[in-house]
């Protein structure tokens, strides 16, 4: 058997994957606190005109357990892995949620099904196992930034940012969760000066650049000594066109 630390492969890793039919995987297993990976998944409210960059991972801390898992259980896992990249969700569903019911305290199946569900619509679900996934694995920031999508989604906008402080305070340079928490505070909080710093932040982080968040920027530096416009109404309202769309 193998220890927990040794199991898969880095998030810069799966980060840098085809991930195919529209969905991602978060390939991390865990037992107590260990592993994260990464995911890439468009949020489903954001503007079709919005810039839409490959998703970025950041590893976190080495884990704090020395469990051993047996070696079939991480067969199954890395098998639903290879049918979700496949583009075959429901099997893949199937395995990962197996290993939720026969090993509840790893992390990562639970994290998929969550990814799986949100890309689905199935936000209460994506919730509830990306909740999980965050609580056996607390010190990994992709989980926690996925968990901040879904609670955007679901209309949670103070836990949105609360989870994207967890991601952005483990991982300080994942641009990924700093252009999330910028686009909570621009479109849904009306609170453009903390976007602006948060936008600006993420680009000084992209060294490729994004020409859609740097074209949007512009527009928030006209807004920000103007009054605060009201924040969107709900999870759904649409983004206004060309703004920033949110990164797994």
């Amino acid at each position: 058997m193998r220890s927990a630390e040794r199991l898969l492969p880095t998030l810069a890793a799966i980060a840098a994957a085809a991930l195919l039919a529209g969905c991602g995987s978060v390939g991390f297993m865990s037992r107590d606190a260990a592993q994260s990976a990464a995911a890439d998944a468009p949020a489903a409210s954001a503007a079709a005109s919005a810039p839409n960059a490959a998703a970025s991972g950041v590893a976190g801390p080495a884990p704090a357990s020395t469990g051993r898992i047996a070696p079939a259980t991480q067969r199954a896992y890395d098998d639903a892995l290879a049918l979700l990249r496949a583009g075959r969700v429901a099997d893949a569903e199937r395995g990962f949620r197996a290993l939720a019911q026969s090993s509840p305290e790893l992390a990562g199946p639970h994290a998929n099904l969550g990814l799986i569900a949100r890309n689905a619509g199935r936000l209460p679900e994506a919730v509830t196992e990306l909740e999980k996934a965050t609580t056996l694995a607390p010190g990994h920031a992709v989980a926690w930034n996925q968990l901040g999508l879904a609670y955007r989604q679901s209309g949670e906008f103070a836990k949105a940012r609360d989870a994207y402080g967890h991601a952005i305070a483990l991982a300080p340079d994942y641009a990924a969760a700093v252009l999330n928490l910028g686009v909570l505070d621009d479109l849904y909080l009306a609170e453009p000066a903390k976007a602006l710093d948060l936008y600006t932040r993420y680009l000084a982080l992209t060294p490729g650049g994004d020409p859609a968040v740097a074209k949007w920027v512009a527009d928030v530096k006209h807004r920000v000594p103007a009054a605060a416009a009201p924040a969107a109404s709900a999870a759904s309202a649409p983004a206004p066109a060309g703004a920033p769309k949110e990164k797994s």
